[in-house]
């Protein structure tokens, strides 16, 4: 579970963030004193729940909280208050509770227990991969709206390699083979990058790429995917590999023969 903290005063910041660690153990707590940063990181890593103080410089607690809900409609928001009448407010953006500020430990424990969202439907996974037939990526049920079809293709090659750091040498002979000038396709690998970061950014799904210099790889644990799941458990997966894998990308036919293989040796 991750926990994001933010509150304009530093010491009371720590007070509560100490409360926090020996309620939750094992959480990660996220600390900020403005909104603006708090909700960079946001972008960045998956909040399951978020303790905001109202009064915020910049972005007050009640917006910070909508733009939260925005990227993690599962987030649970605590808003931290002297006013009792915030309650309402808090209510109005269906936060999972309101408590007095500053917190007491006793307070934190409360709302702990009584999560709007329990830690095992907010931590459930929001990306689905489809890789039996076509290759879709779909977050919360939707597919994601790539600006390229290359930016695309380049998901589809991550999740093809399971996991494996894959190099931008790797990544660009998938994508053109031995077509036009390297250096061409090297500065456009850059901007399908650039484009990856920022379409996974406004989702708030940066987390399911790990990205090292040079390469990159799916973060498998981030996601839900036919193909795993099928690897995995074979016949008692909720998928069934049928003779269909990623059919709009030549490059996938090396596996396509590998599952089709595996799939052979599972009838016998």
């Amino acid at each position: 579970m991750t926990i994001l903290v933010v509150e304009k005063n530093k010491n009371s910041l720590k007070d509560t963030s100490k409360s926090l660690e020996k309620v939750c153990q094992g959480a990660k707590i996220l600390e900020f004193s403005d909104s603006p940063s708090a909700l960079a990181a946001a972008r960045e890593t998956r909040i399951d729940v978020a303790y905001l103080e109202d009064k915020l410089p910049e972005m007050d607690g009640l917006l910070l909280g909508r733009y939260l809900k925005d990227l993690y409609p599962t987030v649970n928001l605590i808003l931290m208050t002297k006013k009792k009448e915030m309650a309402f407010d808090a209510m109005a953006i269906r936060a999972s509770g309101c408590i007095q500020y500053p917190p007491r430990e006793a307070d934190i424990a409360c709302e702990q227990r009584e999560l709007r969202y329990p830690s095992g439907e907010a931590e459930k996974r929001r990306v689905f991969v489809q890789t039996f037939g076509n290759f879709e990526l779909f977050a919360d049920g939707v597919p994601v709206p790539f600006k390229y079809s290359k930016t695309k293709e380049i998901v589809a090659v991550l999740i093809n390699n399971k996991g494996v750091q894959t190099t931008n040498g790797e990544i660009i002979a998938s994508l053109w083979e031995d077509e036009g000038d390297p250096k061409v396709k090297s500065s456009y690998l850059s901007n399908l990058r650039q484009d990856l970061q920022n379409t996974l950014s406004d989702l708030g799904l940066t987390e399911i790429i790990i990205k090292q210099r040079g390469s990159m790889a799916i973060a498998k644990d981030k996601v839900e995917c036919d193909l795993y799941e099928w690897l995995d458990k074979k016949e008692k997966s909720r998928y069934r590999y049928v003779g269909d894998y990623m059919n709009q990308y030549s490059w996938a036919e090396f596996m396509h023969a590998e599952l089709d293989e595996i799939s052979y040796a599972e009838d016998l």
